[in-house]
């Protein structure tokens, strides 16, 4: 398949991750059908389109027609057949578990035409665990936005043992198409690249705040002012989840079984708790 193939995009995940790629794209130019099980998440994603294009109108971030072109563009369905059924490209933006990402894989695979290119956009699962629940593992690859996707411009691109290099050719086009500026990476490797990098300063300042050596606060204030990073490791917890920090060092856990792997007490007690930033109003911070 060449970019030019790429006429609808299906989006699995209407969350805020989701949404906003699915958004992106229908900036970009392309259709695209935006899908979740949840209603709710569903009317707050199509709440969120309605809300944001006036105001980027407004901001003169966008004209009149562009803006409307974009909402003529965007479509939000329950239907997982209705989304995928004459897509060119999915973007699968569903919870970081493998057994969920491997059904919604095998759906697809039933549902998409032969030619569509099905993409995970795992911040940490490679496409490779899930490929094989495809007929066409050559097409499956990981397209991975960063939060917020509207906002930052980097997509990982992972190109597992699996994946036909035509794949991954017409994947970082697309992230091109899409104002984004990709990076290939070559062979598949647990957390790319710049989670991996992420995870290592992260880990550090959770042990930290473990040991009580000192608050989230000042960690944040040091790395800030120090390292002249925009946010502390804290407040991006908060900014892209608790909830998604939790269950991806879980999934680690589970993979390997090395206890060091487990996540952190502090992130174990704000997950049960329901703590998880942003998203629910309180987290290391309170929203």
């Amino acid at each position: 398949m060449q970019i030019g193939d790429i006429k609808k995009i299906c989006v699995v995940g209407a969350g805020n991750m989701g949404h906003q790629i699915a958004l992106q794209a229908a900036l970009s130019g392309f259709r695209v059908s935006c899908t979740d099980t949840s209603t709710d998440a569903l009317q707050k994603a199509a709440q969120f389109v309605e809300t944001y294009l006036p105001e980027r109108v407004v901001k003169g971030k966008l004209t009149t027609e562009q803006a409307a072109s974009a909402r003529e563009n965007i479509g939000f369905t329950g239907s997982l057949e209705e989304a995928a059924r004459d897509a060119d490209f999915v973007i699968e933006a569903a919870t970081e578990k493998i057994v969920l990402k491997r059904k919604i894989f095998a759906e697809l695979d039933r549902i998409c035409p032969p030619h569509a290119i099905l993409a995970t956009n795992s911040s940490f699962i490679v496409s490779s665990k899930i490929a094989d629940a495809t007929s066409r593992p050559s097409q499956v690859c990981n397209m991975h936005f960063f939060n917020p996707a509207l906002v930052m411009k980097l997509v990982e691109v992972v190109q597992g043992a699996h994946t036909a290099p035509e794949t991954a050719e017409v994947t970082v086009e697309l992230c091109r198409r899409m104002g984004k500026t990709p990076v290939l990476l070559k062979k598949e490797i647990y957390g790319f690249l710049v989670n991996r990098i992420l995870a290592a300063l992260s880990n550090e300042a959770l042990f930290l705040l473990d040991q009580e050596i000192a608050s989230a606060e000042d960690i944040d204030v040091a790395v800030v002012n120090a390292l002249g990073h925009p946010l502390g490791p804290f407040r991006l917890m908060d900014l892209t989840g608790i909830d998604l920090s939790y269950h991806i060092a879980m999934e680690l856990y589970q993979e390997t079984g090395n206890p060091s792997e487990k996540p952190s007490p502090t992130i174990v007690e704000k997950y049960a708790r329901g703590e998880w930033g942003r998203k629910t109003g309180r987290g290391f911070y309170q929203y």
